[in-house]
């Protein structure tokens, strides 16, 4: 009988991993014991915290069906969305399939929530590529601009600090929603966590205490003990096939917050005089259900392949956000790889690992909400979800890849190892 350590050599090497790579990730992964056992304890007080709010609501079987047509006296996701309120601690939820992605909750929530002749600020920096055509950065129909809504934004100091003076100096009267995006997006700075988020929202709040103030949170749910809503943000946002749907919400988004947001977006997204009362769930609740239910784990998963990902290409000499030591506030890891080359031979790795679409080669391509050209990488079982194993990033410099997701500690885990041996094959990369 082989030993477990044989028999581990055999898996991986019959998926195309080589004894070099591995004996190089096995003693980086060795080093990791204790960050590990952090991220585990995290996600457990995480998971009480789910599950405190789906035993207050009084989740029962009926809950988990579904609805048709108008979706008039659907309790079970009235009850979801209690749930979601609870454990983010806020005064109502929206969380529905129509919701078709986390750029469509961000969406949703602006245009609900601003009026012809408000101003938008970012006090971040630019936002994520997908939000320029939204807020009209870049011209598109229907944009916040072509509403008579406008934009400013401060730049971040060095060592991504908040410019807590250039912010004070760009509020204004107008000044009516302020947007702050927790994630790096395709950018290399830090992800704040919800702690320095809220340091900046009472800032905000002590200039005019009826400013709005929107999280983007795609990326960071359950990573940390707290998120920004419990720091005072009116909005949280995110998407459901990211980390709270635990990798099994099909589609979806959610918005937490106040009331008075909350049914402001519920109009915007439905229609006026209709909100939350209508909305089909159309078979999707035990999935959004168990998924949430599932997210606290998932997410850890994920967390401990962005943190052995930053250690493995690290050692090897790549500019990596953030650091292998450093504390994570997402589910995000940065590798600057300076190359298309790299980049692309990557991507590929990423691809090579997955359970679906493993034998597809993944090639840059103009897709739609960008500026450049993206690869993408992720052979999922639901299209896009990022929460499974993916890589993406733009074919400009720096040559970034944004790596992510894994619904279990060892994909993530392989699907790094398969990145590093396609840069290794290529001779991209020199092992030690």
């Amino acid at each position: 009988m082989d030993t477990i350590g044989e028999a581990m050599r055999k898996q991986y090497e019959a998926i195309g991993i080589s004894r070099q790579v591995l004996d190089y990730c096995e003693k980086i992964t060795d080093g990791l014991t204790d960050r590990f056992r952090e991220i585990d304890r995290i996600a457990e007080i995480n998971q009480m915290k789910v599950l405190g709010a789906m035993q207050k609501n009084h989740v029962a079987e009926m809950h988990l069906g579904t609805s048709t047509g108008y979706g008039y006296n659907d309790e079970g996701r009235e009850t979801l969305e209690k749930v979601y309120a609870d454990t983010f601690h806020t005064e109502a939820a929206l969380v529905r399939p129509q919701i078709t992605c986390g750029t469509h909750a961000l969406a949703t929530a602006l245009s609900a929530n601003l009026r012809p002749g408000d101003e938008l600020l970012s006090p971040v920096g630019k936002p994520y590529d997908t939000l320029e055509e939204i807020i009209g950065i870049r011209p598109s129909k229907g944009s916040l601009a072509e509403y008579g809504v406008t934009y400013r934004q401060v730049e971040l100091l060095p060592g991504d600090r908040f410019d807590y003076e250039g912010i004070r100096a760009a509020i204004t009267p107008r000044t009516k929603l302020v947007t702050i995006q927790r994630s790096k997006g395709y950018q290399t700075r830090k992800t704040f966590s919800p702690a320095e988020i809220g340091e900046l929202i009472r800032f905000i709040k002590g200039i005019r205490s009826d400013i709005i103030v929107m999280v983007d949170n795609c990326y960071g749910e359950f990573v940390d003990l707290t998120e920004p809503s419990d720091y005072g943000a009116d909005m949280t946002v995110g998407s459901l096939i990211k980390n709270p749907g635990g990798g099994l919400a099909p589609c979806g988004g959610y918005i937490a917050g106040t009331k008075e947001c909350v049914e402001q977006c519920s109009y915007r997204l439905l229609a006026p005089g209709l909100g939350q009362e209508v909305g089909a769930t159309l078979g999707v609740l035990s999935r959004f259900y168990q998924g949430f239910f599932l997210a606290p784990t998932v997410t850890a998963g994920a967390e401990k392949g962005a943190i052995f990902a930053a250690n493995v290409f690290e050692k090897l000499g790549f500019p990596v956000v953030p650091g292998g030591a450093e504390p994570r506030h997402d589910i995000i890891q940065a590798v600057t790889l300076g190359t298309p080359e790299g980049l692309i031979a990557f991507c590929e790795g990423i691809q090579a690992a997955a359970p679906v679409d493993s034998f597809v080669r993944p090639e840059p391509w103009d897709m739609p909400g960008y500026s450049d050209q993206v690869i993408m990488a992720a052979g999922n079982f639901i299209q896009g979800a990022s929460i499974e194993l993916s890589a993406d990033g733009p074919l400009r410099p720096p040559y970034a890849v944004y790596f992510q997701g894994g619904l279990t500690w060892y994909h993530a885990k392989a699907g790094i190892m398969m990145a590093l041996q396609k840069l290794v094959d290529r001779k991209l990369v020199t092992l030690p």
